[in-house]
């Protein structure tokens, strides 16, 4: 399986030594903390909020309020008002209203809020203007998908069913499909849930739209696994359709297209393995090889031989040599004493024969707080993806990428007309001498958190690039397009 798996990666040079400086300073005190409700959650949310095209950070803090940083420039952050908001878990960023300026979907214990964007990093609270019907419900999971040139359909996903005098344990909740309507929003009951907490919606390796939703089996104990739902068809598959039921505690997701065939391979993680699935021709996964070297089920420093636990999971390009690497971001639940306590994050380089290679410490990010939720985002703007994390119970940290020798880099931000006007569903080909990556835009997926921002794709030593956009109404337009900026594309 690995061998065929090297035969499909792209030939690309030797990679930069990858290295971070920590720069937390530049955002001061935030911690995620509060009792159980919060042992799960603690995502941010990265996203442009002024136009500036600087990223700017939103990060839940549990018990204590969410916070929003703007990016002034220079890798520095001012903090910014937000509506008070406590009990929030994460937040995913989103266009809701196709008005230009980033919306929040922000999940919390208790009735979530959606925050309307404003100009220059103003929130105000839109979940009555939009009509979205909210519950008591503890959300912890969120992705979106446009099904026409209107407004998102939005998945929700939820914990424990707190009200349960059986639970917490086989009490998991049902999750909800949110769709739009003349007059708002109906909410759709998703039956059975199984202690969701992470959800993508993204094309499967049959080449169709589904719904992937990361279950915990810690509460759904025997019954549950993760699910995939059809999304054109409304049904979860099964096994007449290839879909292999996998039991697992399951906390994240991230996708990506490790070989250039055009299906995502997709990265679960875990209390113990982190468990990656290759797509295969026939539109089913199989379980990666023990030698691709990500399942990362053990702290790779130290002397704490008990099983990691893996929170978000995000690929992204650090040393842009053309290869997607791994971001795992770990931590105990709390303390949970089957688990390592000092559970050092993971940055896995992928390597020439598609494997990847753990090089958190030598890169400086092998921090042993309880982290929680992630975001790779190039920050200062200098084609380096730096590094946000949030812990709980410990400061949110702040990593500058400075790595050295590294390559060229594009970036691509997409729109289009109507409601869907960031293009979220829209696939991109990126073409060099090295081989084809191709990427789609989406909402969801990590842990609690995600980004918006245009895709960063690394280039090796290329320095232009042939791009193929497929569109959401199915059009494609080609161009090539030189390496080192940040290309602003609209739909023809």
């Amino acid at each position: 399986m690995i061998r065929a798996l090297i035969l499909m990666v792209w030939a690309a040079p030797a990679a930069a030594q990858v290295s971070f400086t920590d720069v937390s300073d530049r955002l001061g005190d935030h911690v995620y903390d509060g009792g159980w409700e919060h042992f799960v959650g603690g995502g941010v949310a990265v996203m442009d909020c002024d136009g500036d095209a600087r990223p700017d950070i939103f990060a839940a803090g549990g018990s204590n309020p969410a916070a929003l940083w703007r990016n002034t420039g220079d890798m520095q952050f001012a903090p910014m008002p937000l509506p008070t908001l406590t009990g929030v878990t994460g937040a995913y960023p989103l266009d809701i209203d196709a008005d230009g300026h980033m919306d929040l979907y922000v999940m919390r214990v208790g009735p979530d809020v959606a925050l309307r964007g404003g100009p220059d990093c103003t929130f105000t609270d839109a979940t009555d203007l939009w009509g979205l019907p909210q519950t008591d419900q503890w959300t912890t999971a969120f992705t979106a998908w446009w099904e026409d040139d209107n407004r998102p359909v939005m998945a929700v996903g939820h914990y424990v069913d707190r009200a349960d005098p059986d639970g917490p344990f086989e009490a998991c909740d049902t999750n909800t499909i949110l769709r739009p309507t003349p007059k708002g929003y109906r909410a759709d009951t998703l039956d059975p849930g199984f202690c969701a907490l992470s959800m993508l919606a993204a094309t499967d390796a049959r080449g169709r739209m589904a719904l992937r939703i990361s279950n915990d089996r810690h509460y759904y104990v025997r019954t549950g696994y993760e699910q995939m739902w059809d999304i054109a068809d409304r049904r979860f598959l099964g096994q007449a359709d290839g879909w292999e039921d996998v039991s697992l505690w399951g906390m994240g997701i991230a996708s990506a297209d490790l070989t250039g065939d055009g299906r995502d391979e997709v990265m679960l993680t875990s209390m113990g393995d982190q468990l990656m699935q290759l797509a295969q021709p026939d539109g089913t996964y199989t379980r990666a090889p023990f030698g691709l070297g990500t399942y990362a089920q053990r702290p790779f420093i130290g002397d704490d031989g008990r099983p990691s636990t893996g929170w978000h999971a995000e690929f992204g390009d650090v040393n842009n040599d053309a290869r997607p690497d791994l971001f795992i971001a770990k931590g105990n639940v709390d303390q949970m004493p089957t688990n390592a306590m000092a559970d050092p994050n993971n940055m896995l380089i992928q390597k020439p024969d598609g494997s990847f290679t753990e090089t958190a410490e030598a890169a400086g990010v092998a921090d042993t707080a309880r982290a929680r939720g992630a975001a790779l985002a190039d920050f200062d703007g200098d084609g380096l993806l730096d590094l946000v994390v949030v812990n709980r119970r410990a400061n949110i940290l702040l990593f500058q990428n400075t790595t050295q020798q590294a390559g060229h880099w594009i970036g691509l931000s997409l729109s289009q007309p109507g409601g869907n006007r960031n293009a979220i569903g829209a696939r991109v080909s990126v073409t060099t001498d090295q081989g084809t990556q191709i990427r789609e835009l989406r909402v969801g997926g990590g842990h609690a958190g995600g980004q918006a921002l245009p895709l960063h794709v690394g280039l090796g030593h290329a320095k232009q690039a042939d791009v193929t956009i497929t569109w959401t109404d199915g059009t494609t337009s080609r161009a090539t397009y030189a390496a080192g900026r940040i290309h602003s594309i609209q739909r023809p």
